[in-house]
């Protein structure tokens, strides 16, 4: 048994993008659409399962909250699979991950914290010097993903408050999976979404993206300081890129790896020795 909170972090980042890496190998035979349902069909069943939650004597602000929760772990997961069906895993991770690194520098009131937010802008530009290499679409797809990280930062530790253990996360999951839903009736959206290798594949996607991260976070943040998570955490964007280069045989420029190392630069930077405000990775 693992009792290192920093191997457990390790190990649910590595498993969050190994998902990532599998759902995009799928993209030739389902839509980007389709695989979220699965992901989040496929979490939602095991979570409702393991924490058995209740409604009961909710509030009615508790159930806004839960809705918004969940609408952003949906929205989060459609944007940013979309976008990974245009762009690179690292470099769509990257350009997501400034949703998460902005609400960390715009909570501090460090001077400083504006030299993190140049590197992170310098990640950016250097990411536009290769725009033909890059979808717009794409791209836009990964900023859109990154604001709902940081709604779902946000709405996550108020949903904390508000439901014990993970009742929060898991009646969360079956509003983002509802959510979704209707999407799979766009164009064709549902071809190919029974085929038995991809249902296998579609559940193995939930389980790597969401229950094994969130298990292995879950149990380590007993004992990690939250810092130290933040640090841990910011290694998200390398994990994506490599995945995507065992995975898919995905490969990023040296501009593009240079990118990706002043984003995570300025995200460990941001997170040091303060306070953070990083969640469970929902990728």
């Amino acid at each position: 048994m693992i009792r290192s909170p920093i191997v457990l972090v390790l190990i649910g980042i590595a498993s969050v993008q190994l998902g990532a890496g599998v759902a995009k190998s799928l993209f030739d035979d389902v839509s980007p659409s389709a695989l979220v349902f699965l992901r989040l069909a496929t979490s939602t069943v095991i979570l409702l399962a393991w924490a058995r939650p209740s409604l009961r004597g909710r509030s009615r602000s508790d159930l806004l909250v839960l809705l918004g929760f969940g609408a952003s772990l949906g929205m989060m997961n459609l944007a940013i699979y979309q976008s990974f069906a245009r762009i690179p895993l690292g470099i769509a991770v990257t350009i997501e991950f400034i949703g998460p690194l902005t609400l960390a520098v715009v909570g501090s009131r460090r001077a400083r914290d504006l030299v993190w937010v140049g590197l992170a802008a310098v990640g950016v530009v250097l990411l536009g010097a290769e725009r033909a290499d890059l979808d717009v679409v794409g791209v836009l797809f990964a900023l859109v993903a990154g604001g709902c990280w940081a709604a779902y930062i946000l709405l996550s530790g108020a949903t904390g408050r508000r439901f014990e253990g993970l009742d929060g996360l898991a009646l969360a999951s079956a509003v983002a999976m509802l959510l979704v839903m209707p999407f799979l009736a766009v164009g064709d959206a549902t071809d190919g979404m029974l085929d038995p290798r991809v249902l296998l594949l579609g559940a193995a996607v939930g389980l790597l993206s969401s229950v094994v991260p969130y298990s292995c976070e879950l149990v380590a943040l007993r004992s990690l300081k939250p810092a130290t998570f933040g640090i841990l955490m910011s290694l998200e964007p390398a994990a994506a890129a490599l995945a995507g280069i065992l995975v898919i045989d995905e490969s990023l420029s040296g501009l593009q790896w240079l990118a990706v190392a002043c984003v995570v630069a300025a995200s460990i930077g941001a997170t040091r020795q303060r306070p953070v405000l990083h969640e469970p990775a929902p990728d």
